[in-house]
């Protein structure tokens, strides 16, 4: 067998088509696994539960964390790439003080129901703000809050809405849109990128995971966290987050080289969040982590306005006909999970590289 026939195999063995089908393919290999189960139920009533294992030694001072399924829907990707690790004999590999904690589905709601967002309607990666402080206040969103998911995904007051958001575009930039529209606002809950009133249930189990491995006392804990959906198709940008600042881009760069993007130096492909998950790491560590969302590009970002607009929308309106919800529900799981092997492919080899480099570094 050559060396693209073995890899094709890989990504038959490792991709899943439903969140039931990951699950169980990481039960199957991991071994030992502790389960957390959600509120949340699935599309069938099913129980829906974020999978947790762990290799290597218990009392190791160097962790690994593989997080799949933050951004629900996105978790094809990262569930592939854990179950390729434990497939490719990553366990094997790791030397004396090392350990690998692998988290699966930390957002199972999102991963069943092929949502980005929580059973809370929240954007996990804008939870993490500490809610007992002042709250960031997004002032280009409240603008245009009622036009970003209109009433309407067709007509005069789509048309109107969409006038509007050109608008805005024209007069303020496109930076200021994208940072209006994806930095996190905490005020409508039935809007994009709504970071929540208060920690959701998916950001506790993450706490009480950390706590329950007692992650905080390790001597450094470096987390790669699968994302999809921003940047070239199949491309596997390393992303840091402002939170960690100028020396976390450091502590990944020396780690992971050059291919890692900073918000702070205007090389991401993402724009400044509030809440994302590194803020947790950064509480809990401080310098002694690592964390980079491993963020695999799909399809154009107008795109992926289109099909968050229709999930928000389609959210409010749950009498919708079945026709045009099992649409919308395919575009946005096309748009997050491309289900074509040249890009599960280029998934598999770009995660393989990560993942070594998370050892050697």
């Amino acid at each position: 067998m050559n060396i693209r026939e073995d890899i094709l195999a890989d990504v038959s063995a490792s991709f899943s088509e439903t969140y039931f089908e990951a699950r169980e393919k990481l039960l199957d290999r991991a071994g030992s696994v502790s389960s957390y189960e959600s509120p949340a139920r699935g599309p069938a009533d099913e129980r829906l539960f974020t999978d947790v294992a762990w290799f290597g030694d218990p009392d190791a001072q160097h962790v690994g964390v593989l997080i799949s399924g933050t951004h629900g829907v996105e978790g094809y990707c990262g569930s592939a790439g854990q179950i390729d690790w434990i497939r490719g004999g990553g366990p094997a590999s790791l030397l004396p003080g090392q350990a690998m904690l692998m988290v699966h589905a930390l957002n199972p709601y999102g991963f069943a129901w092929d949502r980005r967002v929580t059973q809370e309607g929240c954007d996990l990666n804008r939870n993490f703000i500490d809610f007992s402080k002042p709250i960031p206040h997004n002032q280009g969103y409240d603008e245009l809050a009622e036009h970003l998911v209109p009433q309407e995904l067709e007509g005069p007051t789509f048309e109107a809405s969409e006038t509007a958001i050109a608008k805005f575009r024209e007069e303020r930039g496109e930076l200021a849109f994208q940072t209006a529209r994806k930095s996190g606002q905490y005020r409508h809950s039935d809007g994009v990128f709504f970071g929540g009133f208060g920690p959701s249930h998916s950001r506790v189990t993450l706490e009480r995971i950390a706590e329950e491995f007692d992650l905080k006392s390790r001597g450094l804990v470096v987390i790669a966290d699968a994302h999809t959906g921003l940047g070239p198709f199949g491309y596997g940008e390393l992303q840091t987050e402002q939170c960690s600042g100028v020396s976390g881009y450091e502590r990944a760069l020396a780690m992971f080289g050059r291919s890692v993007t900073s918000p702070d130096l205007g090389t991401s492909t993402s724009v400044l969040v509030n809440g994302s998950i590194d803020e947790f790491w950064e509480r809990l560590l401080g310098g002694r982590h690592v964390y980079v969302a491993l963020e695999f590009g799909t399809f154009d970002p107008e795109n992926g306005r289109r099909v968050l607009r229709e999930d928000h929308w389609l959210a409010k309106n749950p009498g919708t006909d079945a026709s045009t919800a099992s649409a919308i529900r395919r575009r946005i799981r096309e748009h997050y999970d491309p289900r074509s092997p040249d890009w599960r492919e280029m998934v598999l080899w770009r995660s393989r590289q990560v993942h070594r480099q998370m050892f050697e570094g």
